[in-house]
């Protein structure tokens, strides 16, 4: 029961529906209350949000008559629907203050809760209930409009996307996602949640997950990696119970942050999820002894956050002589657990995780870690990204680790991933590009050394104290890659051979005194 709407003969879909985005964005600018798109985006999320459940709602409640089972219960009843406030004739002020007001006159003398109010306080039969999922999605969100007649023009221009037509949800979720680079780019504190599209293409298609296995990000984000997944098994589902598998037991996430959860949850439900599975809460707060095989899956995608610090109730969770507060050594403990082990019948799972360098050659915690990694799993490839994949919000240099659980690793694969001719750097306005993997994919299922490629014994690894961070034998020294204390080092000693070439320079001309630096 899905119906279509016929775009204007002089306009495409996607031209009409960035129109009303424009105009949304527009409207919001003239509103006080809103600081950038920082503000702008969180609002415009969870309004859209409410749309989408409504015409979502709509279906289910036509298919039901349809087929004639029992009648559709919604999710939010009554004036709480979004057909109910949105199209209302009520003035903006008052608008404003059903949206916000913890307790609203409905009619005089008979309070209710305002419409924020309530959807905090749903309440549903289990995680998976899509009541849990609203309250959970709305538990930290807030109306920052303050103009109420901005408010509700802001409210008319939504009510006009129609995500019923499969056409206008896909052209949305395209939208969506440049939204999220955009508030990425307005607001440097939201790098965090974001990991550039292309290096989320490349690992998700190095991964291959295939339909029937349960994909993993414990650090979802905006939700890139659980999105690209949802698409690529997507293309896999053909008959009804393929498609039923897809939504409900595919594709799952954590994420602590209100923020990112949110948007998130709308990524998702624009790519077609009817009911996205991300925990909303800290995906470390488990004691790792307690994670057994039924909380284990087959494949994990995932970008930490690194340089963060945990407290001590989080490291109280982790073995003894693995604790530290730094999150990236944390987060790796726990992709290795939550891997699905190897059986007789069936392979380990897998993982592809973004780290910093210095998780390669990190010691103590660390090369304690990576001897576990390097013992019970087969950490087959370091992907090394050129510099400023992350750029402007972080120069650190990063690298794909690809590991499978089950057999001990034998040989680590390299492979240094080049800068396009002619470019010394990525930025904000020139960032990688998917087509950049091509070179790498094609490698991938046929590997021969190369001036990019190389493979070193594990042997050579755990007799250096399990440093990872090995200089590519066949290419010009990087010093992007090389450990602080060689790359001191190796400046100290080029200074001091300019320094002997300047005092003989100096002896030449004959002017006596000497160079100091």
């Amino acid at each position: 029961m899905t119906r279509t709407r016929k775009p204007k003969a002089e306009q495409t879909t996607a031209q009409r529906l960035s129109s009303v985005i424009k105009s949304v964005r527009d409207i919001m600018r003239k509103d006080k209350g809103l600081n950038g798109d920082a503000d702008r985006l969180p609002m415009l999320t969870w309004l859209m949000f409410l749309k989408f459940l409504d015409d979502l709602e709509r279906e289910h409640e036509a298919e039901a008559e349809h087929f004639g089972g029992p009648p559709y219960r919604p999710v939010l009843e009554g004036v709480y629907r979004w057909r109910e406030w949105a199209k209302s004739d009520v003035t903006g002020d008052t608008l404003l203050e059903f949206v916000n007001n913890e307790k609203f006159e409905l009619e005089p003398g008979k309070p209710i809760p305002g419409l924020l109010a309530y959807l905090r306080n749903l309440q549903g039969e289990g995680n998976r209930d899509r009541r849990t999922v609203v309250a959970e999605i709305f538990r930290g969100v807030q109306n920052r409009m303050i103009n109420g007649y901005l408010l509700k023009e802001v409210v008319q221009k939504l009510d006009t996307l129609d995500f019923t037509s499969s056409e206008e949800s896909h052209t949305l979720g395209a939208l969506y996602e440049g939204m999220l680079k955009e508030m990425r780019d307005a607001a440097g504190d939201a790098g965090e949640f974001y990991t550039p599209r292309a290096v989320v293409r490349f690992m998700v298609k190095a991964l291959d997950p295939r339909l029937g296995e349960v994909v993993l990000d414990p650090a979802s984000g905006t939700g890139g990696f659980l999105v690209e997944a949802f698409e690529h098994l997507k293309e896999q589902a053909k008959t009804t119970e393929e498609l039923e598998i897809l939504q409900n037991r595919s594709v799952i996430g954590g994420e602590a942050k209100p923020l990112p959860y949110l948007l998130a949850q709308m990524n998702l439900t624009l790519h077609g999820m009817e009911s996205p599975q991300i925990d909303s809460g800290n995906s470390l707060r488990h004691n790792l002894t307690e994670i057994g095989d039924r909380d284990r899956v087959d494949v994990i995608l995932a970008n930490p956050p690194f340089g963060g610090e945990e407290e001590k109730g989080i490291q109280n969770n982790f073995p003894t002589d693995k604790r530290t507060s730094e999150t990236a050594l944390l987060f790796m403990q726990l992709i290795m657990r939550k891997l699905r082990r190897q059986t007789a019948n069936q392979q380990g799972g897998r993982a592809g995780v973004v780290v910093p360098n210095g998780f390669l050659f990190s010691e103590g915690v660390g090369a304690r870690i990576k001897q576990e990694l390097l013992e019970e799993f087969n950490l087959h490839t370091i992907v090394r990204l050129p510099n400023g994949v992350f750029a402007p919000y972080t120069s650190i240099p990063t690298n794909i680790l690809f590991f499978q659980r089950g057999e001990p690793t034998k040989e680590v694969w390299y492979y240094e991933h080049p800068l396009p001719t002619g470019k010394k750097n990525y930025s904000k306005t020139a960032p990688i590009q998917f087509d950049e993997f091509a070179t790498l994919l094609a490698w991938w299922n046929n590997r021969e050394e190369n001036e990019r490629a190389w493979r070193v014994d594990v042997s050579a690894i755990t007799g250096n104290n399990y440093n990872l961070d090995i200089k590519n034998p066949n290419a010009a020294q990087d010093f992007e890659h090389m450990p602080p204390q060689e790359l001191l080092k190796d400046i100290m000693e080029k200074e001091r051979r300019i320094l002997t070439l300047l005092e003989e320079l100096q002896a030449e001309l004959g002017q006596g005194d000497s160079v100091h630096a």
